[in-house]
């Protein structure tokens, strides 16, 4: 469980990184094609001292892993200006991980929505619920 002040620095680290990407100062390297990158989630650790920032790629042609590589190569352009924008004593260390957590719901969705998960789910094929109605 995360406590209210590593919630409170997270989101304040991940509105940095934001404003970041929305202005357009990140500096890509030359050969490579600077996706719309959105950061999702900051996790930072108990310490104050490591962070993680989530991301997601929009758009086609943007390999994840790709933008990973990257971003991590680049990680000290991030901790100089998180360093500007928010008033920590230190600047956590900073770790870009993909988010797969929309494509894990989407997932989710499409089973559901699959017909043989589908009859199973509604209310009159529990024989059960018509036990409990009776009483």
């Amino acid at each position: 469980m995360r406590t209210q002040r590593q919630l409170k620095v997270g989101e304040e680290i991940r509105h940095a990184l934001a404003m970041l990407f929305q202005r357009g100062d990140v500096p890509w390297p030359r050969d490579f094609t600077p996706p719309i990158v959105t950061i999702s989630e900051v996790q930072i650790s108990p310490d104050l001292q490591n962070a993680t920032a989530f991301f997601t790629v929009l758009g086609e042609g943007a390999e994840a892993k790709e933008v990973r590589r990257v971003l991590n190569k680049i990680v000290g352009f991030f901790r100089r200006e998180i360093a500007k924008s928010v008033r920590l004593r230190l600047v956590p260390k900073l770790d870009f991980k993909e988010d797969v957590s929309f494509a894990y719901a989407s997932n989710i969705d499409r089973l559901l929505s699959d017909p043989a998960v589908a009859k199973d789910l509604q209310r009159d094929s529990f024989p059960l619920s018509e036990h409990v109605d009776d009483e």
